[in-house]
């Protein structure tokens, strides 16, 4: 008999669909101490990358230029029968560089606001990099769950 985790894993194709379909994006990084400072925001993928745009002294960048540990999570669903979810941990490039961090904001932007003009998404993607970082995530471990593949086998 196949184990839980086994019949509730996504697929590769079925974990990017999930990734695509979702505009918020937990996000942890480690605080000093240690303990996790959790946030939720909006992201984009580019190059086959989960990235994100914050504002440079925020408590994120902060954590990560100590400790580029992270981990990220999507999900969706509101009944225990319809979760699903992907976890990523890996650790984060932290992007300075002005024309590199348009990029990521214009992709964050665009993707969260499909009705806007893109001139005047790139407008605000160039002033956001004057004072934001981009982030990149590099996973090591992905782990994903949909429970509706758990309909008919009793939960």
């Amino acid at each position: 008999m196949a184990k839980r985790r086994d019949q509730i894993r996504m697929t590769d194709e079925e974990v990017w669909k999930l990734i695509e379909e979702r505009r918020s994006l937990q996000v942890a990084t480690l605080n000093r101490d240690g303990s996790p400072h959790l946030t939720t925001l909006w992201f984009a993928v580019v190059d086959g990358k989960i990235v994100f745009e914050t504002y440079t002294k925020s408590q994120k960048i902060v954590n990560l230029e100590r400790d580029p540990r992270i981990a990220v999570l999507v999900e969706a669903g509101t009944g225990y029968d319809e979760l699903r979810g992907v976890s990523i941990r890996g650790t984060a490039e932290i992007v300075k560089d002005p024309e590199r961090v348009h990029v990521i904001a214009g992709a964050v932007m665009g993707r969260n606001h499909p009705g806007v003009p893109k001139d005047e998404v790139e407008a605000l993607a160039r002033r956001m990099a004057a004072k934001r970082s981009g982030v990149i995530v590099h996973p090591a471990k992905i782990v994903s769950w949909d429970h509706r593949k758990l309909a008919g086998i009793g939960l």
